[in-house]
């Protein structure tokens, strides 16, 4: 493997995981915003207020972007990474 190949793989590894990651990280960030505008306005400044409602919406954005994820990670390994590990 030469060293061309291996950083064409990690780039391509690290834009996969950027990929199937970035519906929960927009959701929190959302989230987060949202929450923190409303504890501004509110002038409430309760902790579980911005963990609640950002894990709430994580596990539901993770549950309907599983399919997603799991698709992507497995189109990697099939197109990319099984034809490296199997032609030598």
């Amino acid at each position: 493997m030469t060293e061309a190949l291996f950083f064409d793989t990690v780039r391509q590894g690290l834009w996969v995981s950027v990929l199937a990651s970035m519906p929960i990280l927009a959701v929190a960030l959302i989230t987060g915003v949202a929450v923190g505008l409303f504890q501004a306005l509110t002038s409430i400044q309760e902790m579980t207020l911005t963990f609640v409602p950002k894990l709430g919406a994580i596990v539901v954005t993770f549950w309907l972007s599983m399919g997603f994820m799991t698709q992507t990670l497995v189109a990697f390994w099939k197109e990319h990474l099984i034809p490296l590990i199997a032609g030598g």
